[in-house]
């Protein structure tokens, strides 16, 4: 556990090492945060859940950070709002890190001599927790340097061209009849992934590989942002509200598309996926290619028993990449993980028998199953050993800014 915890820290700072401490500051939006919050944030979810609990004689170290950087735990206490953490000047960077550090030497402490029963399962929950802010780190910068005239990038070498072409989409049978869906076996889980229950899955077909550039730029060519037809109507108010023409961060120059990427302005690779369009794109576009999104138990069925393998925040790219070719001589599906996150057409709701947690843990997950679309598979920014197929992540239907996808089904 010892090596976990390091090593997860570790790399946490390791995505913005290097980076002028502007960059980790600046708040572009408020759904973001500030990369220098996320640092101190889950520092914070260790000092308050782990270290507090286990030593009577923890002394935290700073008694503002308590508020400072409590997320949305209305029971541990108040809570700095959101929308104005990039106000938060002070604390500096350099405390920020002496925080990191602190905690992180009172923590090895211990895990060196133990603590009580829950100590492993707490541990394992806030490296989960961690893995999800490093996924939002990248997000938030992202987003933050695409408001940026000079159009910097966070690595030169990032979202560089892969030179592959994308494999003909082909359509894949889905499994039919009672199926069981949720968390199975050993292993870490949300609790929001369980409990394991039964579901009715209907003859269902699977597209073989996520929605390329080349495909959503003919919806968008074929006027897909003016037809309202193809739109839900919260979705066609807010592309009108908000100006919606393209995924994004696409732009126009001179004729032919470009995107804003972490390694900066990039011609649009015809062959990656398409990413940074939300659930209303998604369903819009797919309502124009006529299929629609997978319910997240018909992808839960199709990625069960396939292994955790593709294009993660570890390959370095930081951008989707072209599909590998299928398997030779049957219709399976590729690109089931990592690259982009896949909308699904499932709210964010609790599963049969789910109850959340006991204390303050259980606002992890569960006030948050209202208004918020299913996700399923990873993305190029999400650490490999983070997903699974029973991974539920979530987010409203406006989102844009996460590296989310498409994958279409269609009625068998």
């Amino acid at each position: 556990m010892r090596a976990d915890y390091l090593r997860v820290r570790a790399a946490t700072e390791l995505l913005v090492a290097g980076l002028p401490g502007e960059d980790l500051v600046v708040q572009s939006m408020p759904d973001a945060s500030p990369a220098k919050w996320h640092l101190a944030h889950t520092t914070w979810f260790f000092e308050t859940f782990v270290l507090g609990p286990a030593q009577a004689d923890y002394r935290p170290f700073h008694p503002a950070f308590a508020s400072l950087y409590n997320s949305y735990y209305e029971s541990v206490g108040p809570q700095f709002a959101r929308p104005r953490r990039g106000l938060l000047s002070r604390p500096t960077l350099a405390e920020v890190a002496q925080y990191r550090a602190h905690v992180d030497a009172a923590m090895v402490e211990l895990l060196a001599r133990g603590g009580p029963a829950w100590l492993g399962e707490r541990v394992r929950l806030g490296l989960e927790h961690e893995q999800q802010h490093q996924e939002l780190i990248l997000m938030d910068l992202a987003h933050l340097f695409a408001q940026n005239p000079l159009l910097p990038a966070l690595r030169a070498d990032a979202a560089a061209p892969s030179g592959r072409e994308a494999p003909a989409l082909r359509w894949c049978p889905g499994p039919t009849g009672v199926r069981e869906v949720g968390h199975a076996g050993d292993g870490f889980q949300f609790d929001n992934e369980g409990p394991r229950h039964q579901t009715l899955l209907r003859p269902f077909a699977f597209a073989s590989r996520c929605t390329t550039n080349a495909e959503y730029a003919e919806f968008v060519a074929d006027g897909g942002y003016r037809r309202s037809a193809l739109w839900l109507s919260d979705g066609w108010a807010l592309a009108q509200a908000e100006g919606w023409t393209a995924p994004l961060y696409w732009y126009m120059s001179e004729g032919t598309w470009y995107e804003m990427t972490l390694g900066g302005p990039r011609p649009l690779d015809p062959h990656a996926p398409v990413v940074h369009v939300s659930h209303y794109e998604a369903d819009a576009f797919a309502r124009w290619a006529d299929a629609r999104l997978p319910t997240e138990f018909e992808w839960e069925a199709m990625a069960e028993g396939v292994a955790v393998a593709g294009n993660f925040v570890e390959s370095g790219r930081l951008h989707p990449t072209a599909a590998d070719p299928p398997p030779p001589g049957r219709a399976a599906p590729t690109q089931l993980f990592g690259d982009v996150w896949e909308w699904t057409a499932s709210a964010y709701l609790p599963y049969p028998g789910y109850r959340p947690p006991e204390g303050a843990l259980g606002e992890y997950n569960g006030k948050f199953m209202s208004n918020q679309m299913v996700l399923r598979g990873g993305s190029c920014a999400s650490p490999r050993d983070h997903l699974r197929a029973s991974y539920r992540n979530f987010f409203p239907p406006r989102a844009r800014w996460p590296f989310t996808g498409i994958r279409l089904t269609k009625d068998a």
